[in-house]
Protein backbone atom coordinates (compact mmCIF):
# COMPACT_ATOMS: atom_id res chain seq x y z
CA UNK A 1 0.00 0.00 0.00
CA UNK A 2 2.75 2.44 0.91
CA UNK A 3 4.53 1.61 -2.38
CA UNK A 4 1.31 2.33 -4.32
CA UNK A 5 0.85 5.68 -2.56
CA UNK A 6 4.50 6.55 -3.17
CA UNK A 7 4.15 5.62 -6.85
CA UNK A 8 1.01 7.80 -7.23
CA UNK A 9 2.79 10.70 -5.55
CA UNK A 10 5.74 10.38 -7.95
CA UNK A 11 3.35 10.43 -10.96
CA UNK A 12 1.49 13.51 -9.64
CA UNK A 13 4.74 15.39 -9.06
CA UNK A 14 6.02 14.43 -12.52
CA UNK A 15 2.82 15.63 -14.18
CA UNK A 16 2.96 18.89 -12.25
CA UNK A 17 6.54 19.45 -13.33
CA UNK A 18 5.63 18.71 -16.92
CA UNK A 19 2.78 21.22 -16.89
CA UNK A 20 5.06 23.81 -15.31
CA UNK A 21 7.66 23.28 -18.02
CA UNK A 22 5.01 23.58 -20.72
CA UNK A 23 3.73 26.81 -19.17
CA UNK A 24 7.25 28.26 -19.22
CA UNK A 25 7.73 27.29 -22.86
CA UNK A 26 4.38 28.72 -24.00
CA UNK A 27 4.61 32.22 -25.44
CA UNK A 28 2.72 34.69 -23.33
CA UNK A 29 -0.17 36.51 -24.98
CA UNK A 30 0.93 39.79 -26.49
CA UNK A 31 0.22 42.86 -24.41
CA UNK A 32 -2.56 44.93 -25.96
CA UNK A 33 -1.41 48.00 -27.85
CA UNK A 34 -2.18 51.32 -26.19
CA UNK A 35 -5.52 52.77 -27.22
CA UNK A 36 -5.14 55.83 -29.45
CA UNK A 37 -8.54 57.18 -30.47
CA UNK A 38 -6.79 59.90 -32.46
CA UNK A 39 -4.98 57.43 -34.74
CA UNK A 40 -5.21 58.46 -38.41
CA UNK A 41 -6.39 55.72 -40.74
CA UNK A 42 -6.05 57.21 -44.16
CA UNK A 43 -6.47 56.97 -47.91
CA UNK A 44 -4.77 59.08 -50.57
CA UNK A 45 -7.48 59.57 -53.23
CA UNK A 46 -5.98 62.03 -55.72
CA UNK A 47 -7.45 60.07 -58.64
CA UNK A 48 -10.99 60.02 -57.30
CA UNK A 49 -12.43 63.11 -58.98
CA UNK A 50 -11.16 61.96 -62.37
CA UNK A 51 -12.41 58.42 -61.85
CA UNK A 52 -15.86 59.86 -61.21
CA UNK A 53 -15.59 62.29 -64.14
CA UNK A 54 -14.74 59.45 -66.53
CA UNK A 55 -17.72 57.39 -65.36
CA UNK A 56 -16.15 54.86 -63.00
CA UNK A 57 -18.77 53.57 -60.56
CA UNK A 58 -17.96 52.38 -57.05
CA UNK A 59 -20.04 49.60 -55.49
CA UNK A 60 -20.66 48.32 -51.99
CA UNK A 61 -20.43 44.62 -51.19
CA UNK A 62 -24.17 44.21 -51.86
CA UNK A 63 -23.68 45.45 -55.41
CA UNK A 64 -25.29 48.84 -54.88
CA UNK A 65 -23.54 52.02 -56.18
CA UNK A 66 -22.10 54.17 -53.40
CA UNK A 67 -19.93 57.26 -52.91
CA UNK A 68 -16.30 56.13 -52.71
CA UNK A 69 -15.56 58.30 -49.69
CA UNK A 70 -18.46 56.70 -47.81
CA UNK A 71 -17.19 53.25 -48.76
CA UNK A 72 -13.80 54.15 -47.33
CA UNK A 73 -15.31 55.60 -44.17
CA UNK A 74 -17.36 52.42 -43.69
CA UNK A 75 -14.06 50.53 -43.55
CA UNK A 76 -12.68 52.63 -40.72
CA UNK A 77 -10.82 55.24 -42.76
CA UNK A 78 -11.02 58.65 -41.10
CA UNK A 79 -8.38 60.63 -43.03
CA UNK A 80 -8.05 61.73 -46.66
CA UNK A 81 -4.70 62.72 -48.21
CA UNK A 82 -4.72 64.90 -51.33
CA UNK A 83 -1.77 65.76 -53.58
CA UNK A 84 -1.39 69.19 -55.17
CA UNK A 85 0.33 69.94 -58.48
CA UNK A 86 1.17 73.52 -59.52
CA UNK A 87 -0.06 73.81 -63.14
CA UNK A 88 -1.15 70.27 -64.03
CA UNK A 89 -2.21 68.89 -67.39
CA UNK A 90 -5.59 67.30 -68.10
CA UNK A 91 -4.11 63.80 -68.31
CA UNK A 92 -6.33 61.56 -66.21
CA UNK A 93 -3.41 59.75 -64.54
CA UNK A 94 -0.56 62.26 -64.36
CA UNK A 95 -2.46 65.54 -64.30
CA UNK A 96 -5.30 67.21 -62.42
CA UNK A 97 -4.85 67.68 -58.62
CA UNK A 98 -5.07 71.44 -59.10
CA UNK A 99 -5.82 73.87 -56.30
CA UNK A 100 -9.50 73.98 -57.28
CA UNK A 101 -9.91 70.20 -57.49
CA UNK A 102 -8.08 69.75 -54.21
CA UNK A 103 -10.34 72.22 -52.43
CA UNK A 104 -13.49 70.56 -53.80
CA UNK A 105 -12.40 67.08 -52.65
CA UNK A 106 -11.24 68.35 -49.26
CA UNK A 107 -14.65 69.93 -48.66
CA UNK A 108 -16.39 66.67 -49.60
CA UNK A 109 -14.19 64.67 -47.25
CA UNK A 110 -14.56 67.12 -44.38
CA UNK A 111 -18.34 67.11 -44.80
CA UNK A 112 -18.18 63.38 -44.08
CA UNK A 113 -16.26 64.07 -40.86
CA UNK A 114 -12.88 63.07 -42.27
CA UNK A 115 -9.51 64.63 -41.45
CA UNK A 116 -7.41 66.24 -44.19
CA UNK A 117 -3.76 65.97 -45.21
CA UNK A 118 -2.38 68.05 -48.09
CA UNK A 119 0.67 66.78 -50.00
CA UNK A 120 2.55 69.47 -51.95
CA UNK A 121 4.60 68.05 -54.84
CA UNK A 122 5.96 71.43 -56.02
CA UNK A 123 5.80 70.17 -59.59
CA UNK A 124 3.29 70.11 -62.44
CA UNK A 125 3.07 66.30 -62.13
CA UNK A 126 4.49 63.49 -60.01
CA UNK A 127 7.44 64.23 -57.74
CA UNK A 128 9.16 61.22 -56.15
CA UNK A 129 12.68 59.86 -55.54
CA UNK A 130 13.29 59.50 -59.29
CA UNK A 131 12.08 62.92 -60.39
CA UNK A 132 11.64 66.30 -58.75
CA UNK A 133 10.99 68.53 -61.74
CA UNK A 134 10.30 72.21 -61.30
CA UNK A 135 6.95 73.52 -62.48
CA UNK A 136 7.30 74.96 -65.99
CA UNK A 137 6.49 78.45 -64.72
CA UNK A 138 9.39 78.31 -62.26
CA UNK A 139 12.09 76.80 -64.49
CA UNK A 140 14.01 80.00 -65.15
CA UNK A 141 13.62 81.46 -61.67
CA UNK A 142 16.59 82.29 -59.46
CA UNK A 143 16.94 80.50 -56.14
CA UNK A 144 15.57 83.54 -54.31
CA UNK A 145 12.55 83.50 -56.62
CA UNK A 146 12.12 79.75 -56.02
CA UNK A 147 11.91 80.35 -52.29
CA UNK A 148 9.15 82.88 -52.89
CA UNK A 149 7.43 80.44 -55.28
CA UNK A 150 7.31 77.75 -52.59
CA UNK A 151 5.96 80.18 -50.00
CA UNK A 152 3.38 81.78 -52.32
CA UNK A 153 2.09 78.49 -53.79
CA UNK A 154 1.77 76.90 -50.35
CA UNK A 155 0.05 79.95 -48.90
CA UNK A 156 -2.27 80.29 -51.91
CA UNK A 157 -3.55 76.70 -51.78
CA UNK A 158 -3.98 76.67 -48.01
CA UNK A 159 -5.74 80.07 -48.14
CA UNK A 160 -8.20 78.69 -50.69
CA UNK A 161 -8.85 75.72 -48.43
CA UNK A 162 -9.34 77.96 -45.41
CA UNK A 163 -11.77 80.18 -47.35
CA UNK A 164 -13.75 77.04 -48.18
CA UNK A 165 -13.88 76.15 -44.49
CA UNK A 166 -11.13 73.54 -44.45
CA UNK A 167 -7.98 73.84 -42.36
CA UNK A 168 -5.89 70.70 -42.96
CA UNK A 169 -4.58 68.86 -39.95
CA UNK A 170 -1.34 68.02 -41.76
CA UNK A 171 0.64 69.51 -44.64
CA UNK A 172 3.48 67.77 -46.45
CA UNK A 173 6.24 70.01 -47.79
CA UNK A 174 7.48 67.92 -50.70
CA UNK A 175 6.70 64.34 -51.67
CA UNK A 176 9.25 61.55 -51.14
CA UNK A 177 12.32 63.80 -51.12
CA UNK A 178 15.35 61.63 -50.21
CA UNK A 179 17.18 63.44 -53.02
CA UNK A 180 15.58 66.81 -52.35
CA UNK A 181 13.06 68.73 -54.48
CA UNK A 182 12.94 71.36 -57.22
CA UNK A 183 16.06 69.94 -58.83
CA UNK A 184 18.81 70.97 -59.18
CA UNK A 185 18.49 73.94 -56.81
CA UNK A 186 16.89 71.98 -53.98
CA UNK A 187 18.91 68.78 -54.35
CA UNK A 188 20.33 67.13 -51.26
CA UNK A 189 23.71 67.77 -52.88
CA UNK A 190 23.10 71.29 -51.60
CA UNK A 191 21.18 70.57 -48.42
CA UNK A 192 21.49 74.16 -47.24
CA UNK A 193 19.33 75.31 -50.16
CA UNK A 194 16.89 72.42 -49.71
CA UNK A 195 16.54 73.45 -46.07
CA UNK A 196 15.63 77.01 -47.10
CA UNK A 197 12.95 75.74 -49.50
CA UNK A 198 11.49 73.41 -46.87
CA UNK A 199 11.43 76.22 -44.33
CA UNK A 200 9.55 78.49 -46.75
CA UNK A 201 6.85 75.84 -47.01
CA UNK A 202 6.78 75.49 -43.23
CA UNK A 203 6.51 79.26 -42.74
CA UNK A 204 3.67 79.59 -45.26
CA UNK A 205 1.78 76.76 -43.57
CA UNK A 206 2.15 78.21 -40.08
CA UNK A 207 1.10 81.64 -41.40
CA UNK A 208 -2.27 80.07 -42.27
CA UNK A 209 -2.63 78.27 -38.94
CA UNK A 210 0.12 77.55 -36.44
CA UNK A 211 -1.64 74.33 -35.40
CA UNK A 212 -1.22 72.66 -38.79
CA UNK A 213 1.42 69.93 -38.44
CA UNK A 214 4.15 69.99 -41.10
CA UNK A 215 5.47 66.69 -42.48
CA UNK A 216 8.79 66.00 -44.20
CA UNK A 217 8.52 62.73 -46.13
CA UNK A 218 10.96 60.22 -47.59
CA UNK A 219 10.60 56.69 -48.92
CA UNK A 220 11.80 53.21 -47.84
CA UNK A 221 10.52 53.48 -44.30
CA UNK A 222 12.33 50.30 -43.28
CA UNK A 223 15.74 51.78 -44.19
CA UNK A 224 17.08 53.32 -40.99
CA UNK A 225 20.41 54.38 -42.49
CA UNK A 226 18.59 56.33 -45.22
CA UNK A 227 16.46 58.15 -42.65
CA UNK A 228 19.33 58.88 -40.29
CA UNK A 229 21.39 60.36 -43.11
CA UNK A 230 18.56 62.59 -44.32
CA UNK A 231 17.29 63.80 -40.96
CA UNK A 232 20.78 64.28 -39.53
CA UNK A 233 21.32 66.65 -42.47
CA UNK A 234 17.95 68.28 -41.83
CA UNK A 235 18.92 68.86 -38.21
CA UNK A 236 22.34 70.26 -39.14
CA UNK A 237 20.67 72.68 -41.57
CA UNK A 238 17.90 73.76 -39.17
CA UNK A 239 14.96 72.43 -41.17
CA UNK A 240 11.67 73.26 -39.46
CA UNK A 241 9.07 70.49 -39.35
CA UNK A 242 6.83 68.62 -36.90
CA UNK A 243 6.46 65.05 -38.22
CA UNK A 244 8.62 62.53 -40.05
CA UNK A 245 6.60 60.90 -42.84
CA UNK A 246 7.53 57.49 -44.25
CA UNK A 247 6.54 55.43 -47.29
CA UNK A 248 6.53 51.64 -46.98
CA UNK A 249 6.02 49.45 -50.07
CA UNK A 250 7.37 45.91 -49.73
CA UNK A 251 6.27 45.36 -53.36
CA UNK A 252 8.75 47.94 -54.69
CA UNK A 253 11.44 46.57 -52.38
CA UNK A 254 10.78 43.17 -53.99
CA UNK A 255 10.26 41.58 -50.58
CA UNK A 256 7.48 40.17 -48.47
CA UNK A 257 6.52 42.49 -45.62
CA UNK A 258 7.45 39.82 -43.09
CA UNK A 259 11.10 40.27 -44.11
CA UNK A 260 11.35 43.91 -43.02
CA UNK A 261 8.33 44.91 -40.92
CA UNK A 262 10.59 44.72 -37.85
CA UNK A 263 12.96 47.16 -39.55
CA UNK A 264 10.07 49.56 -40.13
CA UNK A 265 9.11 49.37 -36.45
CA UNK A 266 12.71 49.91 -35.38
CA UNK A 267 13.04 52.92 -37.67
CA UNK A 268 9.80 54.49 -36.44
CA UNK A 269 10.94 54.26 -32.84
CA UNK A 270 14.45 55.43 -33.67
CA UNK A 271 13.13 58.55 -35.45
CA UNK A 272 11.12 59.52 -32.37
CA UNK A 273 13.97 58.99 -29.93
CA UNK A 274 16.71 60.44 -32.16
CA UNK A 275 14.91 63.59 -33.37
CA UNK A 276 12.04 63.99 -30.89
CA UNK A 277 9.52 64.05 -33.75
CA UNK A 278 6.22 62.24 -34.20
CA UNK A 279 6.08 59.70 -37.04
CA UNK A 280 3.49 58.67 -39.57
CA UNK A 281 3.39 56.18 -42.46
CA UNK A 282 1.92 58.47 -45.12
CA UNK A 283 2.07 55.95 -47.97
CA UNK A 284 1.63 52.21 -47.97
CA UNK A 285 0.35 49.70 -50.52
CA UNK A 286 0.45 46.10 -51.74
CA UNK A 287 -0.72 44.01 -54.69
CA UNK A 288 -4.53 44.21 -54.88
CA UNK A 289 -4.73 40.62 -56.12
CA UNK A 290 -3.08 39.32 -52.95
CA UNK A 291 -5.87 40.17 -50.56
CA UNK A 292 -4.68 38.22 -47.53
CA UNK A 293 -1.11 39.47 -47.94
CA UNK A 294 -2.30 43.07 -48.22
CA UNK A 295 -4.57 42.64 -45.19
CA UNK A 296 -1.74 41.11 -43.17
CA UNK A 297 0.70 43.82 -44.24
CA UNK A 298 -1.73 46.58 -43.27
CA UNK A 299 -2.41 45.03 -39.87
CA UNK A 300 1.34 44.68 -39.28
CA UNK A 301 2.07 48.29 -40.30
CA UNK A 302 -0.73 49.64 -38.11
CA UNK A 303 0.59 47.55 -35.22
CA UNK A 304 4.14 48.82 -35.79
CA UNK A 305 3.04 52.46 -35.81
CA UNK A 306 0.82 52.01 -32.76
CA UNK A 307 3.71 50.38 -30.90
CA UNK A 308 5.67 53.64 -30.92
CA UNK A 309 5.73 54.81 -27.27
CA UNK A 310 3.53 57.62 -25.99
CA UNK A 311 1.18 57.57 -29.01
CA UNK A 312 3.84 59.28 -31.13
CA UNK A 313 3.03 57.01 -34.06
CA UNK A 314 0.20 59.04 -35.56
CA UNK A 315 -1.29 56.96 -38.34
CA UNK A 316 -1.15 54.98 -41.59
CA UNK A 317 -2.31 56.13 -45.05
CA UNK A 318 -2.99 53.76 -47.98
CA UNK A 319 -1.99 55.26 -51.32
CA UNK A 320 -4.81 55.24 -53.90
CA UNK A 321 -6.81 52.29 -52.56
CA UNK A 322 -9.72 53.26 -54.84
CA UNK A 323 -7.48 53.39 -57.95
CA UNK A 324 -8.85 50.23 -59.56
CA UNK A 325 -6.40 48.68 -62.02
CA UNK A 326 -8.99 48.64 -64.81
CA UNK A 327 -8.99 52.44 -64.65
CA UNK A 328 -5.46 53.31 -63.47
CA UNK A 329 -3.27 50.38 -64.40
CA UNK A 330 -1.92 50.59 -60.85
CA UNK A 331 -1.24 47.24 -59.21
CA UNK A 332 -1.07 48.35 -55.57
CA UNK A 333 -4.62 49.65 -55.25
CA UNK A 334 -7.10 47.99 -52.88
CA UNK A 335 -10.16 47.69 -55.11
CA UNK A 336 -11.61 44.57 -56.71
CA UNK A 337 -12.33 44.09 -60.40
CA UNK A 338 -16.08 44.15 -59.66
CA UNK A 339 -15.85 47.77 -58.45
CA UNK A 340 -16.07 46.85 -54.78
CA UNK A 341 -13.50 47.65 -52.06
CA UNK A 342 -11.01 44.92 -51.26
CA UNK A 343 -11.58 43.06 -47.97
CA UNK A 344 -7.94 43.98 -47.26
CA UNK A 345 -9.17 47.45 -46.23
CA UNK A 346 -10.98 45.85 -43.28
CA UNK A 347 -7.56 46.00 -41.58
CA UNK A 348 -8.42 49.64 -40.81
CA UNK A 349 -11.50 48.70 -38.80
CA UNK A 350 -11.23 48.95 -34.99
Amino acid sequence: MRLKLLFKLIIILALAGSCSAQDKNQSLPEAPLPVNDNFAKGADVGWLSQMEATGYTFYDTDGSPKDCLKLLKDRGINTIRLRVFVNPSDDKLTGHCSKEETVAMAVRAQNLGMRIMIDFHYSDSWADPGKQNKPAAWVNHTFEELKNDVYDHTFDVLSALKTAGVTPEWVQIGNEIPGGMLWPDGSTDNFGQLAQLLNKGYEATKAIDKNIQVIVHIDQGNNNARFRWFFDQATANNVKYDIIGLSYYPFWLKTDYTENIADLEYNLKDMVSRYDKDVMVVEVGEDYQKVQTTYGMLKAVIKAVKSVPNNRGLGVVYWEPEGAKSWSGYQLNAWQDNGQPSPALDAFKN
